[in-house]
């Protein structure tokens, strides 16, 4: 299965965290969705993005994975940074402390300099989406995104991720 992912700061002490789990890269509706609040989390620090993330997210991907055979996990970023490892591959690392080993998928909205990002367009945009992988060639995960529900720009779950993460929807 496949999780997406994302973290909404409400405040420089409050976060929601969400996840929407779903089985098939064209699925249109998750199999099932979850939405954590954090509090355990620094100061945005350019470059060092992941410590203001994996706070939030860890926790949340422990209990989707005690639920779930999860195999990929989007996050709402990178996965690398050039030669710096990103949100996704610190993600990676950090599961598989816990012995989960899933590949990681990042699926950022802007461009970030030196990162060997795939760009996807999807719809009518002409803006792309910049995906990064590990365990996987970057063209593979932008396969994968292209192939998502939705006619717009932003596949239809990971939009829903977004969405629940900010509290405008309540998971089911």
């Amino acid at each position: 299965m496949i999780v997406a992912t994302d973290v909404h700061y409400d405040s420089d002490t409050e976060a929601r965290a969400a996840a929407v789990v779903f089985e098939r890269w064209s699925d249109p509706t998750p199999a099932a969705t979850y939405v954590d609040r954090a509090n355990d989390f620094g100061p945005y620090v350019p470059g060092r993005f992941y410590e203001r993330e994996l706070p939030c997210l860890l926790p949340l991907l422990r209990w989707v994975f005690a639920a779930h055979a999860i195999d990929t996990v989007i996050v709402d970023g990178y996965v690398d940074l050039g030669a710096r490892p990103g949100l996704g591959r610190h993600l990676v690392r950090a599961l598989a402390e816990d012995d989960l080993h899933p590949q990681a998928i990042g699926v950022a909205k802007t461009p970030y300099e030196g990162a060997a990002a795939q760009p996807v367009l999807r719809g009518d945009s002409s803006t792309p989406l910049w995906v990064t992988a590990s365990a996987m060639r970057n063209e593979e995960a932008a396969d994968h995104v292209r192939a998502m529900h939705g006619r717009f720009r932003m596949p239809t779950l990971l939009l829903l991720v977004d969405h629940i993460a900010r509290g405008h929807v309540v998971p089911r």
